[in-house]
């Protein structure tokens, strides 16, 4: 029997995933969460097994295709199965990418229950599911015709009865008399005349079309390219709403400007520019642990002249997690492990002039919940109808500086606004999208810890996935470039440096 069906990442992140079996959304996580684990490196397979499932898969590109079956499978059935299952992901996605195959995920859905019903293998081909899944109706486009035809008849009728309207009141008007009251709009005759010839003017005037009247040419100073206007309208527009009492939420422009000053580059590039980039990927459980954290880094080096296009650069390295290092094949790597100095294999070579060159690259993959920069601690209980939700967080590596930091967490559909208690910070209720965002502007060692209570109706499960997300301008593994030096002379070459540290993903399931 056939249990599930998934695209995943090579983490193991499921992308989509259909389930053909009654299965938890957390069961057919954890099965995917320990799929990459399962895989013995160097060793090409097409299945892994466990004590309960067995995996049967297909790389594609940087995803997964797997299909999740019982142990007592046909695996030749299964590997038919699955070759339909990625025959079918092209025909909706232009390219094998995580935001593609999510973009398109209810069309492969569709067509995921088009092969496979109630565990077992329909009997169809690629031409048969793209049939199915587009479900083209001659019944359907003639009642569309149909009732396309009916709204252009009852619109020409609605624009005669106006014309028809307006032209008794022209007549009443022109004889001196009143003009005639309409039944229903009124309860006198000029009531209703009024009111009638308000709609038929409405009526009418949306049927001219709009002619921009000549402008007169102006007799003072000329006005012409006159850049920003739009901008100063919308300004005006919202200072009047605020001085009518509006509450006007700029918090998306806000978000993204302060994230642009966190991560605008500096002022004064030197010459010698290197970019210190790290991108975290962290997903811990809700009663504690670290299912994974993955941090992948590099150092981007970019020569803007030719003088400085052959140097070194001194690398400090003071982590002591295990992060695993590795530098680019054209960097000597004797010269790396002997002097923490990053140069080209041939010192007569130069560097790129103008453009942006990665030459040393880390990454830390752990299950460690010590190495957990930002702990995330969320404690919904059940009180009557309505759920208390106590949340924290606590920074562990006192050396950061996290900015413009916001935890996601979701809320129930349909029960209004969380009732909120205490609060350090600020908060956004998206009522759209049923999130409560909760934002804090810098959290360091001194504001290393704070805690949100809100109450709203729903139950515990219903604010979890929690996320997190944050840049910083310190990065988490203690890697810096401390000096520039020319090959010939060895003498110090001025330069600057950009540090950020991302969030990729930041999860509490």
């Amino acid at each position: 029997v056939l249990l599930a069906a998934a695209v995943c990442t090579k983490a193991g992140k499921a992308i989509v995933s259909r389930q053909f079996v009654e299965m938890t959304r957390t069961r057919i996580e954890g099965l995917l969460a320990a799929f990459p684990k399962l895989m013995n490196t160097g060793k090409q397979h097409t299945f892994v097994e466990t004590e309960s499932v067995r995996y049967v898969y297909q790389p594609m590109e940087k995803l997964y295709m797997v299909l999740i079956t019982t142990k007592n499978s046909n695996i030749l059935e299964d590997l038919e199965t699955l070759r339909l299952f990625s025959r079918v992901i092209p025909e909706y996605c232009r390219a094998l990418e995580e935001n593609e195959i999510s973009e398109h995920c209810f069309d492969l859905i569709f067509a995921f229950d088009e092969i496979v019903a109630l565990g077992y293998r329909e009997n169809v081909n690629l031409a048969q599911i793209r049939t199915f899944t587009e479900m083209d109706s001659h019944e359907e486009k003639v009642f569309r015709a149909v009732r396309e035809t009916q709204e252009r008849e009852a619109k020409a009728e609605m624009r005669r009865k106006a014309k028809e309207l307006q032209q008794a009141r022209r007549d009443a008007e022109r004889q001196g008399k009143k003009a005639p009251g309409f039944g229903g709009f009124g309860s006198s005759a000029v009531s209703g005349g009024t009111t009638a010839a308000m709609i038929t003017e409405t009526i009418i005037e949306t049927e001219k079309p709009k002619v921009a009247p000549a402008p007169a040419r102006p007799s003072g100073p000329s006005k012409a390219l006159k850049l920003g206007a739009k901008g100063k309208e919308v300004d005006n527009f919202v200072d009047k709403l605020k001085s009518e009492g509006e509450n006007i939420m700029t918090a998306v422009g806000k978000r993204s400007t302060e994230a642009a000053k966190v991560l605008a580059p500096p002022v004064n590039m030197e010459s010698v520019h290197m970019k210190i980039e790290e991108k975290i990927s962290l997903t811990c459980g809700r009663d504690g642990g670290l299912q994974n954290m993955e941090l992948h880094g590099m150092i981007m080096l970019h020569i803007s002249d030719e003088k400085f296009a052959r140097i070194r650069l001194h690398v400090e390295n003071e982590d002591k997690r295990g992060v695993q290092l590795q530098t680019h094949p054209n960097v000597d790597k004797k010269l790396f492990t002997a002097e923490s100095q990053i140069g080209l294999k041939n010192p007569e070579k130069s560097f790129p002039i103008n453009s942006d060159v990665g030459v040393l690259k880390w990454r830390l993959q752990t299950t460690e919940e010590s190495f957990i920069p930002l702990t995330i601690n969320c404690w919904p209980s059940e009180s009557g109808n309505s759920c208390d939700v106590n949340i924290e967080y606590e920074l562990q590596e006192e050396s950061l500086e996290l900015n413009d930091v916001v935890i996601t967490i979701p809320l129930p559909s349909g029960v209004g606004a969380p009732v909120i208690g205490e609060i350090d910070g600020e908060y956004r209720h998206d009522s759209r999208r049923n999130l409560l965002e909760w934002c804090l502007p810098v959290i360091d060692a001194k504001n290393k810890s704070g805690s949100l209570e809100f109450s709203i109706a729903g139950q515990p499960n219903d604010f979890f996935p929690v996320q997190v997300s944050f840049v910083s301008k310190k990065n988490y593994c203690n890697i810096q470039v401390t000096k520039v030096t020319q090959v010939d002379g060895n003498s110090p070459v001025r330069f600057s440096t950009e540090t950020t540290f991302l969030v990729d993903k930041y999860e509490i399931l």
